[in-house]
């Protein structure tokens, strides 16, 4: 093949290339012989490649995307996607083609594809059914219900799921309403309870009280103690040689 020598950055438009310039009875090998050896020297650039083959052969754009599919199962989305947005009028055969081989990753697929082809949200949900035969049922049952434009194919997807899981339920479940009470019989007279006599607990007065006077103890006098200290020796007279004699009309004070 032509690829291997072909550098990383021209590997994509290279493909395309080759895809485009194959024979129209000879393009649906040529893309997955291309498909294989382009992602075989660098698997990374599986978007890429794909959407270069989708946007210069759309009639290609579902065999490329697969093809690149079985080859990289975990880019299944990625890779529908990017064939998609090259090529949005495929977008239901790209969505049948890529949840054919990698049938694990179907609703990431078609939720994937949506994003990018929103228009195309009922073809691409009915082309879930066409890859998916045992979802297929649930699927119609619910597109039924739906008579304008999809909102959501993830929405759809997962209704169609549940609808799957409980194929007896066709609708919401009904719900019985609560009956009226059933009237109830008087009940025989029951045996009088012998009487109690009740026990009378003795009120509390609010205001308590008051407690009777105690005698006042009479006042006591004086009782030695300190500061006062008791004399060491017996007081006696000073005889008068002892004392000093006083001046006559008393001291000499200053006159004024």
């Amino acid at each position: 093949m032509a690829l291997a020598a072909v550098p990383m950055a021209e590997l994509p438009a290279k493909a395309a290339d080759l895809v485009l310039r194959a024979k129209p009875a000879d393009r649906k090998a040529t893309t997955l012989d291309v498909v294989k050896s382009a992602l075989g020297i660098n698997p990374t650039a599986a978007t890429s490649i794909v959407g270069a083959i989708a946007h210069a052969v759309p009639d290609m754009a579902a065999v490329a995307a697969a093809a690149a599919a079985v080859e990289q199962p975990r880019q299944a989305s990625a890779i529908a996607k990017a064939a998609a947005a090259a090529a949005p009028a495929q977008a239901s055969a790209i969505v049948a083609a890529v949840c054919r081989v990698a049938p694990a990753y179907y609703p990431n697929v078609a939720v994937a594809v949506s994003q990018v082809a929103p228009e195309a949200n009922r073809e691409i949900v009915q082309a879930v059914g066409a890859a998916q035969p045992t979802l297929q049922p649930a699927l119609e049952k619910v597109l039924a219900g739906y008579q304008g434009k999809i909102a959501s194919v993830g929405g759809v997807l997962a209704e169609a799921g549940m609808a799957a899981q409980n194929p007896g339920q066709t609708g919401p479940a009904a719900v019985t309403p609560p009956s009226a009470p059933s009237p109830v019989a008087p009940s025989a007279p029951s045996t009088p309870i012998a009487s109690v006599t009740p026990v009378v607990t003795p009120e509390v007065p609010a205001t308590p009280t008051p407690l009777p006077e105690l005698p006042v103890p009479p006042a006591r006098g004086p009782a030695v103690g300190p500061p006062y200290f008791p004399l060491i020796t017996t007081p006696t007279n000073v005889p008068p040689s002892g004392s000093t004699e006083l001046p006559t009309g008393g001291r000499n004070y200053a006159k004024p």
